[in-house]
């Protein structure tokens, strides 16, 4: 695996503002990717992890989205200082994102023949003729397990799972080098779960595509991730390699309550430990730690000062608790 990075995300953050108020959706993050490695954003509904997604693409919604500060490096340029056109010629070709419910991603009324091409045309630099073009589409095709013929049909016309390898077709179209995942495998069944994560394992290995898989599934990342960050209230509170993270002595208090919610199968009587609490209100966050409200492990300091990440070589801990081990 080289050490060039393609993607560094440094002390990105994100609000959203409306009339009523300023939701803090995401607070000063720090990643990286390398190429060909894929990174795992890792927490529960409202953590933040689409809207850094979102952000990575320059997708936020223009009235209400905003990036207050930070810089996102994408083989060097900042993506922050790119004017709108540069933007829609880097979408699709050189970065793509498979978008959460692929129910909602397709045009209903479009065939999905039409939906690939339409990337294809976008950025067809090598001036390629519609035969040309035709036979590119067949091949994304069968490249996610679907038969060409079926390219003059409609999104209606297939199931949720042929839906989701159509919209992986359309990321793919153009051989991006960073590929970003917003839960693919939510809105199937566990069979096709598995069937559609070994189709992006396989294309990752034989493209050689960089890839930000984002999820709360910690099982999606066990199969499919070198790097994991655990996302909360906005910002990541763990990071490291996937053997650090499931593998590893230290944690973070909230990674340890992801894990306690997972069930063992090889263990009849054993309960699950849900996490206590909710989610912090991101318009009015906590002083301090945002997850000592929930933390079964909270000191007097966490309800008031900010933790510092500490480093236990590449393994990343942003907790109070080991301040005095570094």
């Amino acid at each position: 695996m080289m050490n060039e990075k393609l993607l560094v995300v440094k002390d990105l953050s994100v609000i959203y503002k409306t009339d009523e108020a300023i939701v803090h959706a995401v607070n000063k993050i720090n990643f990286d990717i390398g190429r060909k490695e894929t990174i795992g954003l890792v927490g529960e509904t409202g953590a933040g992890k689409t809207t850094t997604a979102l952000a990575i693409m320059q997708l936020l919604p223009e009235r209400t989205g905003r990036i207050t500060e930070g810089e996102i490096l994408f083989k060097g340029e900042n993506l922050l200082k790119k004017s709108k056109n540069e933007m829609r010629m880097i979408r699709g070709e050189r970065m793509s994102m498979i978008f959460q419910d692929p129910m909602t991603s397709l045009n209903p009324i479009v065939t999905v023949g039409d939906q690939i091409r339409e990337s294809l045309d976008i950025h067809n630099h090598d001036k390629k003729n519609k035969i040309e073009l035709e036979a590119r589409v067949d091949e994304l095709l069968k490249l996610v397990g679907i038969q060409p013929r079926r390219k003059s049909e409609y999104p209606h016309q297939f199931s949720g799972g042929m839906k989701q390898r159509v919209v992986i077709a359309m990321a793919l179209a153009c051989n991006p080098e960073l590929l970003i995942a917003d839960e693919p495998t939510t809105a199937l069944d566990v069979t096709i779960q598995a069937q559609v994560l070994a189709l992006m394992a396989e294309l990752k290995e034989q493209l050689g595509t960089s890839m930000i898989m984002i999820t709360h599934d910690l099982g999606v990342v066990a199969q499919t991730c070198d790097k994991v960050a655990i996302m909360y209230a906005g910002e990541i509170v763990e990071q490291g390699t996937a053997r650090d993270i499931f593998e590893g002595e230290k944690h973070h208090p909230y990674t340890l309550g992801l894990f306690g919610s997972i069930p063992d199968l090889e263990v009849e009587t054993r309960r699950l430990n849900p996490i206590d609490g909710l989610m912090p209100d991101p318009t009015d966050l906590p002083p301090g730690c945002k997850f000592h409200p929930r933390c079964k492990s909270c000191m007097e300091i966490c309800k008031h000062k900010q933790p510092e990440p500490h480093s236990f070589g590449n393994h990343i801990i942003v907790c109070h608790l080991y301040a005095k081990e570094v």
